[in-house]
């Protein structure tokens, strides 16, 4: 089955890139068809019965006039009907018994029933029909009440119906074929916009990641490097800190690129996304590198939606980042996480005591700011971040529980984790 299929695929496809070829090879097969109907005749008792008397030339010529005009059928489909038309009325006309010029007719209209709109096919083709019943009940040799007459009127109406019918089919086709092409072109597109949006989610951690304990480690060596001679028990004690600031970091890097990894790469690491549950040991990380923060949650059994946790977490970081880098050597830090209703309040605050301040987006310097604003938006939610009266800095972010956009989700993370101690 397989073979017989391939060998009947193999020569439509030619056919379809050699539409020339075909045509001529229809008008030759309605040639046949013509001249061997032009020896057929009528018999009322026994049916049509072929005769040994052969047509006569002009009958002849006219077929062959009829099936040359077929080899222009896809060129000029409505001058080669009319061609035909007026060489079967002049059929009906002239020869006796008629030669069966009608069979182009029927060839002609199909084709432009198939090629055209249907109001142009029932218009062509109406006309057509009535044309050549009309002459070949008036002008020809049979009766009017004659079934060859009804007969003309028959097949005309087929070849309307049968190239309307394929017409539809091909618009058909095409139109599924379009959706395809247009549901194509949208998953791609869609595709793209879903990798861009988590390259640019594994951006932000990697940024928060990085800029935290990078901001640690650089601390921390300065103190060891301060207190080297004098106090080496405390040096080493700094230097520990750098050691397990930087082994998180590598860790918290690992996790994160793991997410870009494909199915037969090794397997990523599995330890949950950080959240509240966990503050208290981002929280140690800063006092041991000498900044006092002061930590106040309300609820801290009631858990947060996975994103608002992460989103919460990643902003207490950034933001207790910034106060050991910008609010100097005195400076103290408040976080404080309370729910509101449907929404969740993060705030941090610092007493400054340093010169500098956090940098603006706009100066620069770091993209710490940008990233904390970025989270929240993602959430649908709002950042206010601005010195205070008096000095100092304030963070505040209110975080909707349930977000009115669509956020990213860590494939690691559960529905819901804990809150803050």
């Amino acid at each position: 089955m397989t073979s017989l299929g391939t060998g009947f695929v193999r020569p439509r496809r030619w056919l379809r890139g050699h539409p020339l070829a075909f045509d001529r090879g229809l008008a030759a097969a309605v040639l046949v068809c013509m001249v061997c109907a032009a020896f057929a005749e009528p018999d009322p008792g026994h049916g049509p019965v072929f005769h040994a008397r052969p047509p006569g030339p002009f009958s002849v010529l006219l077929m062959v006039l009829a099936a040359a005009a077929l080899v222009l059928r896809r060129r000029r489909p409505v001058a080669v009907l009319a061609v035909t038309g007026l060489l079967s009325a002049v059929a009906f006309l002239l020869t006796d018994p008629p030669a069966p010029v009608v069979l182009s007719v029927v060839i002609a209209l199909f084709t432009v029933a198939s090629r055209t709109d249907r109001p142009t096919t029932w218009r062509v083709g109406l006309l057509t029909m009535l044309v050549l019943t009309v002459a070949a009940m008036v002008v020809g040799p049979t009766p009017w009440y004659s079934q060859e007459n009804v007969g003309v009127l028959a097949w005309t109406g087929l070849a309307c119906a049968a190239g309307d019918a394929v017409r539809s089919r091909r618009a058909f086709i095409d139109a599924i074929r379009e959706r395809a092409e247009r549901a194509e072109r949208t998953r791609d597109e869609e595709a793209r916009r879903r990798v861009a949006e988590e390259r640019l989610r594994i951006a932000r951690d990697l940024h928060d990641v990085v800029a935290h304990h990078i901001a640690l480690v650089n601390v921390q060596a300065g103190v060891a490097a301060h207190v080297m001679d004098k106090r080496p028990d405390q040096a080493k004690e700094a230097l520990a800190h750098v050691r397990e600031a930087s082994r998180s970091a590598l860790n918290e890097l690992r996790a994160t690129v793991g997410l870009l990894r494909q199915s037969g790469d090794p397997e990523a690491p599995t330890e949950p996304a950080p959240g509240l549950a966990v503050l208290d040991a981002l929280v140690d990380t800063f006092r041991n590198a000498g900044l006092p923060v002061e930590v106040a949650c309300t609820d801290p059994d009631s858990p947060l939606p996975a994103a608002v946790d992460l989103a919460a977490y990643r902003i207490i970081q950034e933001a207790l980042t910034n106060v050991r880098k910008h609010a100097g050597a005195d400076a103290k830090a408040e976080v404080s996480v309370v729910r509101v209703g449907e929404t969740a309040e993060i705030t941090v605050l610092d007493g400054g005591g340093g010169q500098d301040t956090p940098p603006a987006p706009a100066d620069g310097g770091g993209h710490g700011l940008i990233g904390m604003r970025e989270r929240v938006t993602a959430l649908g939610g709002t950042l206010t971040a601005a010195p205070r009266y008096g000095g100092g800095f304030r963070v505040h972010a209110i975080l909707p529980l349930t977000s009115r956009t669509r956020a990213p989700e860590r494939p690691d993370t559960a529905g819901t984790t804990g809150g803050c101690a």
